[in-house]
């Protein structure tokens, strides 16, 4: 694969905060970035070189990003993978539209994981509502997911008998979903790899991932689990993007189970928000990753630097007048470091930035990054 080198443009589809975070580090190498999102405030025109303000699939500005851009990625997996397909015609895209539209659907995924030969939780593709008419009990009690659209927790029910999971298909519209077993659950985890290759790939440590309501709120780093735990969880990573044939940035979410058996829960094809920390805590961060990739770049080296904890700020922080969160308490910690995105209006539940403490252990990063949390 022929390197694109500095100062090439390079598109990306979506210009929310991954967008950002994107943008910055690609300007940081030398490269011009060209964003295309729909929103006139997106977050990622802040940086940007150019701003295409049109949707995704808008035949002109795909047009203009083909024949401006020596690469195109994504930001966040929901976009068109059709107009990826398309892009791929005329310039370099990864991760792939084929991927992409992996990533959206629950059912391709899953089908996928397994493929790739590794475990998830036991589940029933319902396409129909004749698919639900089976005996359900090795499902139950689970979460009947939407196959696509879903993400933080959003198109998810959760259902203890088979009339529960049937009534709330119903409730869903009959759209394709996901019936999944619940599991016991020790803790939750990811692993992030970047795949330029099958000689040319790198694992970021793993983070230990907690959530409130379906969202991220904390991940801490290294995760509080067995080394050899930990490696396997990076080889299932790399595993899956080999089978993918993946090129990119690829996080996949993990359940550990009591037995410390590991059960893949979900990928995204892009970097991740449990990715925030390699910016302050790694060598290279996972955005440095993206560029990398899909300019045909080795990857950076991803050792972590210090022990880390990332907390993210929802719009829940912020006053319900719109005032800002007490920020002198995070700027006056000399080993706290504050991202905001630039999001114009704060909501609960809306990602407005977050923050990363560095300590000598993870248990004094994770004490701090607590107690500034409650002083915002």
């Amino acid at each position: 694969m022929r390197a694109i080198l500095p100062p090439a443009m390079l598109g990306i589809l979506g210009g929310g905060q991954l967008g950002r975070m994107f943008v910055t580090a690609a300007k940081r190498m030398g490269y011009r970035v060209t964003v295309l999102d729909p929103d006139a405030n997106a977050p990622a025109a802040d940086f940007a070189d150019v701003h295409l303000c049109a949707p995704f699939d808008d035949a002109a500005a795909l047009q203009t990003l083909a024949a401006s851009c020596a690469a195109v990625t994504t930001e966040f997996e929901n976009v068109n993978a059709d107009a990826m397909r398309a892009l791929a015609k005329t310039t370099r895209v990864s991760p792939s539209g084929d991927c992409v539209a992996i990533a959206q659907d629950r059912i391709a995924e899953k089908s996928w994981v397994r493929k790739a030969g590794l475990p998830t939780a036991p589940y029933l593709a319902i396409d129909s509502v004749d698919d639900i008419q089976v005996d359900l009990a090795p499902y139950l009690p689970g979460i009947l997911k939407t196959a696509r659209l879903g993400y933080d927790g959003k198109g998810q029910v959760r259902v203890k008998t088979a009339d529960e999971a049937r009534a709330a298909y119903a409730n869903l519209g009959g759209q394709a979903c996901v019936l999944e077993k619940m599991l016991e659950l020790k803790l939750e985890v990811s692993a992030i790899v970047t795949r330029v290759s099958t000689a040319q790939v790198a694992v970021f440590p793993v983070a230990e991932n907690i959530h409130q309501d379906g969202i991220l709120d904390e991940s801490i780093v290294p995760a509080r689990i067995a080394p050899e735990l930990a490696a396997r969880a990076q080889q299932y990573a790399v595993q899956l993007a080999e089978a993918l044939d993946y090129i990119g940035v690829l996080a996949v979410e993990f359940f550990v189970l009591a037995d410390d058996s590991l059960v893949v829960n979900e990928i995204a094809p892009r970097p991740h928000n449990s990715g925030h920390y390699t910016i302050d805590a790694c060598a290279t961060d996972q955005y440095q990753q993206q560029v990398r990739a899909m300019c045909g770049l080795l990857p950076g080296k991803t050792e972590l630097l210090s022990p880390v904890v990332m907390v993210n700020l929802l719009g829940d922080v912020w006053a319900e007048d719109g005032g800002e969160p007490n920020w002198s308490v995070l700027m006056e910690a000399p080993n706290a470091h504050l991202h905001l995105y630039g999001k114009k209006q704060a909501r609960v539940g809306r990602k407005m930035g977050h923050y990363c403490v560095l300590a000598a252990g993870v248990d004094d990063a994770l004490e701090q990054a607590r107690a500034l949390k409650d002083t915002l």
